[in-house]
């Protein structure tokens, strides 16, 4: 199963990232997002509250009794 999901595209990918952070070029973008006051960052997280496995996950997580409630949205939910 993993060459149907992992395949050359994904590869390529991860290497290009990885080649962003050996190179200081995500660390430099992320304190010009830091310095910018997050606004794609706050964009990116909106933009995850409003897709459909979020409104699953919530429905999910209270029919979880024994999970602490938190009013935390988006991909931070879970933790």
């Amino acid at each position: 199963m993993g060459p149907k999901i992992i395949d050359a595209g994904v590869k390529k990918r991860m290497k290009a990232a990885l080649k962003d952070i050996q190179s200081g070029k995500f660390a430099k973008g992320w304190i010009s997002e830091y310095k910018g006051g997050y606004k794609r960052y706050h964009a990116l997280l909106k933009k995850g509250q409003q897709h459909p496995t979020e409104k699953v996950g919530d429905r999910l997580r209270g029919l979880m009794p024994w999970m602490k409630k938190r009013s935390i949205k988006g991909a931070q939910a879970a933790y």
